[in-house]
């Protein structure tokens, strides 16, 4: 299920407070239906906790996940994988982080 791209708050308030008010929470619930629909889709631009190699800096939890921005084919002709990203295994700051792949096969 889709959310409205443009989600409709009751109209004509009758104050400034309300018309403000109104204008306020129609930006945020646009916002937030434009980021439900990226995530709901699968598309990359949803997700928030993304880099384009490990993390060096930073608070992080153990089991954090940071997505790869910038995928590629890495290995040998023999064994060839994409890393997509990498999971904190012991919290700090930046953290432990390992790589999480995927064998992309031959």
């Amino acid at each position: 299920m889709r959310l409205p791209a443009n989600p409709v708050l009751p109209q004509n308030p009758d104050t400034e407070y309300a018309r403000q008010l109104n204008r306020a929470l129609t930006d945020y619930t646009r916002l937030v239906s434009q980021k439900v629909n990226q995530l709901a889709d699968g598309r990359f631009v949803g997700r928030d906790l993304v880099a384009a190699s490990v993390p060096t800096t930073g608070m992080y939890a153990k089991g954090d996940f940071v997505a790869n921005s910038a995928p590629a084919e890495l290995g040998s002709a023999s064994s060839k994988y994409v890393i997509f990203g990498w999971m904190c295994i012991t919290a700090g700051e930046p953290g432990t982080f390992v790589q999480c792949r995927f064998l992309t096969g031959n």
